[in-house]
């Protein structure tokens, strides 16, 4: 595809120089050309970095060595650029010995540039993935950021006409004491070492409403490492404008018939494992599920499971939700008909009119009627952003679509503790709902740290049952049909192995299911 003009590899004279900075705001559009397979590789390994981050921001103190070895191992594995340093040493070593394997960092920061703008198409849609997205890109800057050395730090300001100067050593004498009584970073032998910034106060709002400078005259005097607070401030406000300016030239962009359906499913992508593909297929006997749905099902499908013993009915919604992930878990089709059938037929719904309203749509679900597709159980972005629940309704994520207040009752129904429900409900506060869900996981499981990061329904399952039965196969066993979610654990079950993808391909099957 092509961003604007034709231009070679790495693009003009002028972007050459962009990619010899460690750093840059993307105030300049990529103008090359390239295929959309690129195109799509690109914006799915962005999205892989930007949700590490995430999950990152919330597990981690920010900029610990925890947080940035992490963050630094990610950028690594996805072949993104995290050596400020790295272009003069590549060129150094390009001299004295042949080229290494993989990409170079020249080609590293090429990927990260466009990468950065095709997700800026994809999430400039709402106000909350613009949200979203600015969030992300803030916390990977900053750490970028951080990691420059001070030298590359003044020539970033310098080149994005960022250019505070620093007070003259006399000046630092004079205002010593208040330098150090303002900026407790400061202690008072490293006055004279610290660089200070004297910087127009509505520029430096945060730290000013923090009580973190010293203000006079209209100026807050800046020691150098609280500078990166200004820098993400102006980062934060361009790429906010960028995003908007780019939200209008969409009709532009949905034009493109390649590009339009690439951008939808990016903002709604799922970039884990394909649970469609059922290692475990009839290793679960219908007896078990209500034993399973109390240990091992996210709290999603639980509320899913619940509402369907007690009403012995679900809307289409809920349908799909949970009879995808029952698929994924490793029900047969044979399995899935009965159970649907046994428990439809305990309501207002007769033999006959199951098999001729409800029948077909789920072996469709199977791939055995209709385009014969493998359908995909339901990630945690497609159950938080789509098709939200109305009256009636059970299905989407309870993190995202429940009121605050009865979140917090079923929660202390499920036994959480107190310190628990307010760990969890600061998430939903924050609208981390995924991370909200691992943090009911780890409660529930009595785990601290899960090695995991969740984003899969079918993935819960599949980890809990690893945790609670040591990582074995699940064991088929003829348990007593039971109401109440107990205690015993069943065995566990590895993970399925699965291909990657970039949109689940489920919508078609709406039409196909009817509500009574």
């Amino acid at each position: 595809m092509q961003f604007t003009g034709r231009r070679n590899k790495f693009g003009t004279n002028l972007q050459t120089e962009l990619y010899l900075q460690p750093l840059q705001f993307y105030g300049q559009p990529p103008l090359e050309n390239i295929s959309l397979s690129e195109f799509e590789t690109f914006a799915v390994e962005r999205l892989k970095l930007l949700k590490t981050v995430e999950n990152l921001g919330v597990s981690y103190v920010k900029q610990s060595e925890q947080y940035k070895q992490k963050l630094e191992k990610e950028l690594k594995n996805l072949n993104f650029s995290y050596r400020p340093d790295a272009v003069d040493k590549d060129n150094k070593e390009s001299s004295k010995k042949p080229p290494q394997n993989g990409p170079s960092e020249l080609e590293k920061r090429r990927k990260d540039h466009i990468s950065h703008f095709i997700l800026r198409l994809a999430y400039c849609q709402t106000e909350d993935l613009r949200r979203w997205f600015i969030q992300q890109e803030v916390d990977l800057f900053r750490y970028r950021f951080n990691e420059l050395q001070p030298i590359q730090k003044l020539e970033f300001l310098h080149k994005n006409n960022l250019q505070y100067d620093a007070i003259s050593v006399e000046e630092k004498k004079n205002l010593k004491d208040n330098l150090v009584s303002s900026s407790y970073a400061v202690s008072g032998i490293k006055v004279e070492l610290e660089e200070f910034y004297k910087v127009p106060f509505q520029d430096a709002l945060d730290l000013v409403r923090t009580r973190k400078v010293y203000l006079k005259d209209g100026f807050a005097y800046i020691p150098h490492q609280d500078i990166v607070t200004i820098v993400l401030n102006d980062f934060r406000t361009r790429l906010s404008k960028a995003l908007a300016l780019t939200a209008r030239s969409l009709p532009a962009v949905h034009s493109d018939e390649r590009l339009q359906p690439l951008l939808n499913h990016l903002s709604h992508a799922y970039v884990g494992q394909d649970y469609s593909i059922q290692k475990n297929v009839g290793k679960i006997s219908l007896e078990q599920i209500d034993s399973l749905s109390g240990k091992s099902f996210p709290l999603c499908m639980r509320k899913l499971h619940q509402a369907l013993r007690e009403n012995h009915h679900l809307r289409h919604g809920g349908r799909m939700q949970y009879g995808l992930f029952l698929k994924g878990i490793g029900l047969s089709l044979e399995q899935a008909l009965q159970f649907w059938r046994m428990e439809f037929t305990r309501g207002k719904v007769d033999a006959d009119k199951f098999d001729k309203a409800y029948a077909y749509s789920i072996r469709h679900m199977f791939g055995k009627e209709g385009k014969r597709t493998d359908y995909t159980p339901y990630s945690c972005m497609k159950v938080i952003l789509s098709n939200p629940p109305s009256q009636g309704d059970y299905h989407g994520c309870p993190f995202r679509h429940s009121e605050p207040e009865l979140l917090k009752q079923k929660l202390q129904f499920y036994k959480v503790s107190p310190s628990g429900v307010s760990q969890i409900m600061e998430l939903v506060k924050g609208m981390h709902y995924q991370l909200a869900c691992q943090k009911y996981f780890e409660l529930t499981h009595n785990v601290e740290d899960t090695s995991f990061s969740l984003s899969h329904p079918n993935q819960y399952f599949l980890e809990s049952q690893k945790l609670l039965g040591g990582g074995k196969d699940i064991k088929r066993e003829a348990d007593t049909p039971q109401r109440s979610q107990e205690n015993s654990a069943p065995r566990g079950s590895s993970a399925a192995d699965a291909s990657e993808h970039l949109a689940e391909t489920t919508e078609d099957l709406d039409a196909f299911f009817v509500d009574v």
